[in-house]
């Protein structure tokens, strides 16, 4: 039993409508569901990946109208690591992210930026087995396109407590360096050196990192965490996957999510994201929700 790398990545944005348009046309990726937070339905949770919303590619973002700016500290994820293939997708890269992000800083195999809101990313230049998880855009050529998450970085004051839980859940490493490997995909977890500020959750900061599990798994893996010293939720159906969530030592906020249902057990795999999706609990709500969400459209949506 081995978790298939990251699932998905979530974080908290104060402007639905400058997201949508940095995560879908800067960064190329797809728009996959349109849907809620579904423990606050008042609020958007939007989902950008690759073509097929696969896990390993996908980030999301819950809409928090106005929030101000958050920044990340001891416990919070502070930067996002993503795959590229060459030196030439950097240069892509580095020339079309000039005008659309801030911070944007390159060296020989990478690429640093924040997005408009301040969430820390990384392009890297990597050799993996894993397949690459593309997202199709008319102005970024595949062969330069971000290929899926590599992985991730969180401030820790003290990483080392976080080792006993992470060995439970089969990543390998130490010093606060580790890798998570399964049988089709993995990725890097990595801890840095917090800043002396305290972090502050809010627009522009990571909400929590999702680690993926087989389907017939989850339970086996609810019994790890807790034989790590974790306490995890009871599962959670989130209808497009099952999960648990737990924080981890160093304060971080873990979910291990399915690898599927899948975004297309309820929308046309070539229509996904285009219309607001509600899992059905929430379907009697739906004129009270819309009336409350931010209006915006998916740029791939036909109507």
């Amino acid at each position: 039993m081995k978790l298939e790398g990251i699932h998905h990545i979530t974080a908290i944005t104060g402007d639905a409508a400058r997201n949508v348009d940095f995560y879908t046309r800067v960064m190329g990726l797809r728009m996959v569901k349109k849907t809620v937070n579904q423990d606050q339905p008042s609020v958007y949770h939007l989902f950008y990946a690759d073509e097929q919303g696969s896990p390993g590619a996908d980030i999301t973002f819950f809409e928090f109208p106005g929030a101000a700016s958050g920044r990340a500290g001891a416990g919070m994820v502070h930067r996002i690591v993503w795959r590229v293939a060459s030196q030439e997708a950097l240069d892509f890269w580095s020339g079309r992210l000039a005008a659309e992000a801030s911070d944007v800083e390159r060296d020989e195999n990478s690429l640093r930026f924040s997005d408009p809101e301040g969430l820390g990313h990384e392009l890297r230049v990597v050799d993996v087995p894993d397949k690459p998880l593309i997202a199709d855009h008319p102005d970024v050529p595949r062969e330069l396109a971000l290929q899926g998450f590599h992985g991730a970085r969180a401030y820790a004051s003290d990483p080392g407590a976080s080792a006993g839980l992470l060995d439970a859940l089969g990543f390998e490493g130490q010093d606060g360096r580790y890798e998570l490997r399964g049988n089709e995909r993995g990725g890097l977890w990595t801890y840095d050196e917090p800043p002396a500020q305290p972090g502050q959750e809010s627009a522009g900061t990571v909400h929590h990192i999702a680690w993926a599990s087989q389907m017939d798994d989850l339970d086996a893996w609810r019994q790890r965490a807790i034989e790590g010293g974790a306490r995890p939720t009871e599962l959670i159906d989130r209808f497009w996957f099952r999960s648990i969530y737990f924080r981890e030592p160093s304060g971080v906020l873990f979910e291990i999510a399915t690898l599927g249902p899948g975004f297309d057990a309820d929308e046309d795999p070539e229509h996904l994201g285009e219309k607001l999706v509600l899992p059905p609990r929430f379907e009697p709500m739906r004129e009270q929700i819309e009336a409350v969400l931010t209006p915006i459209s998916n740029p791939r949506s036909s109507s």
